[in-house]
């Protein structure tokens, strides 16, 4: 499975403006709830924000992969955000996370929804990546990073 499977284009965003959890968790779920109309951007938001209730999805370096599970979701989709200044995400290194990629799995999902969230993760402890996608200047820079990064696996 390819992240370009389940990211598409319309669903990066160069600049999040939020800066709480779930302000950024709205922006990251608008885009999908544009590209997806059966599921509402409420119930997205609802969907991650249950799933930070559990313990944090933010990670190190920069970095956090919030996801959860759809009821009536066939197939795995994703959102990416950044923001260059970086939000207080409650990261186990306690430091600033400016990356941020989503990810949806059908209900009954266990195996397609580990493995994307291990790619994901393979991918971001990259730090030559990061430091490219921090840098990029366009949500279509970033995902063709994203896409071009994803081919090496």
């Amino acid at each position: 499975m390819k992240i370009s499977d389940m990211l598409e284009r319309q669903a990066v965003l160069a600049e999040l403006r939020g800066t709480s959890k779930p302000e950024l968790l709205r922006e990251l779920c608008h885009p999908l709830a544009q590209l997806h109309p059966s599921f509402s951007e409420d119930r997205l938001v609802q969907t991650l924000l249950d799933r930070e209730r559990l313990g944090s999805t933010g990670l190190a370096e920069g970095v956090a992969i919030p996801h959860g599970k759809l009821k009536g979701l066939d197939h795995l989709i994703g959102s990416f955000g950044r923001t260059v200044a970086g939000v207080d995400f409650d990261s186990l290194d306690k430091q600033p996370t400016h990356l941020f990629f989503t990810i949806f799995a059908p209900e009954a999902s266990s195996g397609d929804h580990l493995r994307a969230l291990a790619r994901v993760s393979r991918m971001l402890r990259n730090a030559e990546f990061r430091a490219r996608v921090l840098a990029a200047a366009t949500a279509d820079q970033i995902y063709d990073l994203i896409t071009e990064e994803d081919s090496r696996f």
